[in-house]
């Protein structure tokens, strides 16, 4: 699901979004309404918001309490039992009103036992036995009892457990677990204490009440949807644990993005990574390329974490030769990128380089890919590249025919399978959500557009590197992609990284490359967006 944010957007520097500081509008604002700006460079700024928010207010919302379920979570209950109650009959019971009543308190063992033989047509003793050997079956998770400990330690949360369990029942789960591993919790909520169960809503505002937790800051986990489910109708956020055996991984990573910071985390390992991530293709071979690096250095404001070749003119989308070709592939593309995001060379060039770029549109008026005449490409998202960096230096109005044909590909959704060098339709979004953030003459024209473009990508598939474009690509017109934003963040890593996504395509051939830490770098971003038109909606 998406929702939008109405209003225009603005852009801090990337150097700002580095410190936290306060935001403050972008010197696009500065073009006039005829898409022309003074002389010089403008600098690109890469995350497009509103500047009265400050970053700092981010992050003041981790959660600080995790509440637990029993069974199949932090114990597991075995029915396949060696009595005569088949499994189906057992899971029957235990879903009866007449269970439900014993596991609030509200009749004795005895009776519950009685009422069960009665129903179901069984004899008494063969429940009473059935249930001893359910009993007997029970085991911890000590892997999930170990990951808590580290919880606690590192984030400082409050720990509690509810469950629907009975007084019987809980005074032999105490004897299945360690006292230390009972030492984590602060406070247990059993039903039969409560007199309440879940999936009502009375005994978790109990529970909520007793602790005096915030719920937007709380997260319940249980293996039940149908338990989670009213817990995130009171705020408090859900998981769903689905198996006892697999998915601490999983769970693991949500906790640690919900009590920790999942921006702070990816931060820490692009620096701990810095100068080391290099792209690869998906046949395995590592590629040092200036592309990568730069727009890893656009999205992060920081130079340090990359190596590039500082060229005095045209840029070359390769560090070294690559696939023994012996020739440089400098073209417009990489060189559109080095220029709009590299401060080293000078106007004069740049402005010489730009003019050299417009001898090579073709009789349509689109701009080509390759400083070659004898290789007349043409790729959507290189043209929106080279029109980024015309329209951050005031010469947008050069490649009107471009840019019109760019809007077609808008209109016409002719991106959602790709384009000649990038996978998939989010690239195009992403690549163009920098056109619009740069030049407020291209945003007044393609925002309604665009926006509705952005609805439609909700929820489609998506690695973290396309998850990552469509969430920033979102923000720059104020559309709040949710779904995607949660899903991106249950990729992220134990160690702070998202998994590689694949971006280019090599040429002609089936050849495909991706970089990790550009999928990490613009992760961060995209997640500084969302988070940033989450407080303007709050």
């Amino acid at each position: 699901m998406a929702y939008f944010v109405p209003g225009p957007r603005f852009i801090p520097s990337c150097s700002s979004l580095a410190n936290n500081s306060s935001i403050s509008p972008s010197p696009a604002s500065s073009y006039n309404s005829s898409g022309t700006s003074s002389p010089g460079p403008t600098p690109f700024n890469l995350l497009p918001i509103s500047p009265r928010l400050d970053f700092n207010e981010l992050r003041t919302k981790r959660c600080n309490a995790v509440i637990f379920d029993f069974g199949d979570v932090l114990f597991k209950f075995s029915v396949q039992t060696k009595t005569g109650i088949p499994p189906k009959t057992m899971k029957k019971i235990l879903r009866s009103a007449n269970w439900s009543e014993y596991e609030k308190g509200n009749i004795t063992e005895q009776e519950a036992y009685s009422l069960a033989a009665r129903a179901f047509d069984l004899d008494f003793a063969v429940v009473a036995q059935a249930f001893q050997d359910v009993r007997d079956s029970l085991r911890s998770n000590p892997a999930l009892f170990s990951f808590i400990r580290e919880l606690k330690e590192q984030y400082g949360v409050r720990v509690f457990a509810m469950s629907n369990i009975s007084a019987p029942d809980y005074e032999v789960l105490l004897g299945k677990a360690p006292p230390e591993d009972w030492a984590l919790f602060e406070r247990v909520f059993t039903s039969a204490e409560a007199h309440e169960r879940k999936p009502n809503l009375d005994f978790y505002k109990h529970v909520l009440e007793e602790t005096n937790v915030d719920p937007l800051r709380t997260v319940f986990i249980d293996d039940k949807l149908d338990n989670v489910l009213p817990a995130r109708s009171l705020g408090i956020k859900g998981i769903v644990y689905d198996s006892f055996e697999t998915s601490l991984d999983v769970v693991s990573r949500q906790l640690r993005n919900y009590c920790g910071d999942s921006i702070d985390r990816a931060q820490a390992w692009l620096k701990g990574n810095a100068k080391k991530m290099l792209s690869v293709t998906n046949t395995g071979v590592t590629v040092r390329d200036n592309f990568t690096s730069l727009l890893i250095y656009e999205a992060t404001g920081d130079q340090s974490l990359v190596e590039y070749v500082k060229y005095t003119r045209s840029f070359d989308f390769f560090i070294d030769t690559f696939m023994n070709l012996g020739v440089p592939a400098f073209d417009l593309d990489t060189t559109s990128i080095g220029l709009s995001v590299s401060t080293h060379v000078d106007h004069e060039t740049k402005m010489s380089l730009m003019d050299e770029m417009l001898t090579y549109v073709n009789k349509d008026g689109i701009i080509q890919t390759f400083f070659d005449p004898n290789s007349p490409r043409t790729d959507t998202i290189v043209c929106v590249n080279v029109l980024t960096l015309f329209h951050m230096n005031g010469r947008g109005s050069e490649l009107a025919a471009t840019l019109d044909w760019v809007h077609s590909i808008l209109k016409h959704r002719a991106y959602l399978d790709g384009t000649l060098y990038y996978l998939g339709g989010d690239a195009f979004l992403f690549f163009l959500s920098r056109l619009l953030s740069v030049s407020p003459v291209v945003y007044q024209r393609f925002a309604p557009l665009f926006a509705q473009r952005c609805f439609e990508r909700s929820g489609a598939d998506g690695d973290a590197l396309a998850l990552s474009m469509r969430v920033f690509a979102g923000s720059v017109v104020g559309v709040r992609m949710y779904v995607d934003h949660e899903r991106l963040l249950r990729m992220q890593e134990e160690d702070g990284a998202f998994p590689l996504g694949w971006v280019y395509k090599y040429g002609s051939s089936d050849m495909i490359i991706g970089n990790k830490g550009w999928t990490t770098a613009l992760a961060v971003q995209a997640c500084k967006a969302f988070k940033a038109l989450d407080t303007e909606i709050i």
